[in-house]
């Protein structure tokens, strides 16, 4: 696997993200934006929702979801693996447009497009029904998911933390995604309270009464 160094001065943000979960495809395109405001470096990485939600009850529903999320993910990992980290963010820029704004679904169809707009082999929509490909998954999910424990979901990211370690937290899970300083402005808020000795977790409130649960839906524009 190949890495850019980093440009001086700029922290890397290694982002974990499955294309088919829409929070983390907001969370995404959020820190695009913080890229363009902050001396940030996202890089990408995958993730599984499949993996992450084996052998938990989840709704009937999300069970098809499960069993057909494999395939666009071990597409990611195979290209990773024969390409290159960089070429993750190109393939999941396009596999999370198709999936999210254009409905393209999880199928082969979506597969074959993505990987023509972003100029991979055409032969590696084959890893998609190749489970020899779910080792590596497997590795990159855990590297990316272990540190932040098993009760957290997508998004993930790492940042450089205090004293030369890893920096790793879950969120922040919002929509829409934040523009321009906007977006700075939450990053350097987000860093703050995630690089704060003792700090563990924050859960905000609409009144007194209630959480802030999720109560609308992913807003992708």
């Amino acid at each position: 696997m190949t890495t850019t160094p980093p440009r001086s001065g700029t922290t890397v943000a290694h982002i974990w993200v499955d294309p088919r979960c829409p929070w983390a495809w907001i969370k995404s395109r959020w820190m695009l934006e913080v890229e363009q405001v902050r001396p940030v470096d996202p890089r990408f990485h995958i993730m599984s929702l499949s993996v992450l939600n084996e052998g938990r009850e989840v709704p009937e529903t999300y069970r098809q979801g499960m069993t057909d999320g494999w395939a666009c993910v071990r597409v990611c990992i195979a290209a990773q693996r024969r390409h290159g980290n960089e070429v993750l963010r190109p393939l999941y820029n396009v596999m999370g447009r198709l999936i999210h704004h254009q409905k393209a679904g999880l199928g082969h169809d979506m597969i074959r497009a993505a990987l023509k707009e972003a100029g991979l082999p055409a032969d590696l929509v084959e890893a998609a029904e190749d489970p020899s490909w779910d080792e590596p998954l497997r590795a990159e999910h855990h590297e990316g998911m272990d540190p932040v424990g098993s009760e957290v979901g997508t998004p993930v990211i790492h940042v450089p933390g205090p004293e030369g370690k890893s920096l790793a937290f879950f969120g922040p899970v919002l929509t829409p995604a934040p523009r321009a300083e906007a977006a700075g402005t939450l990053w350097d808020g987000v860093l703050a309270v995630a690089g704060t000795d003792g700090f563990f977790e924050l859960k905000l409130g609409c009144d007194r009464d209630r959480d802030r649960d999720r109560d609308r839906d992913p807003i992708f524009d």
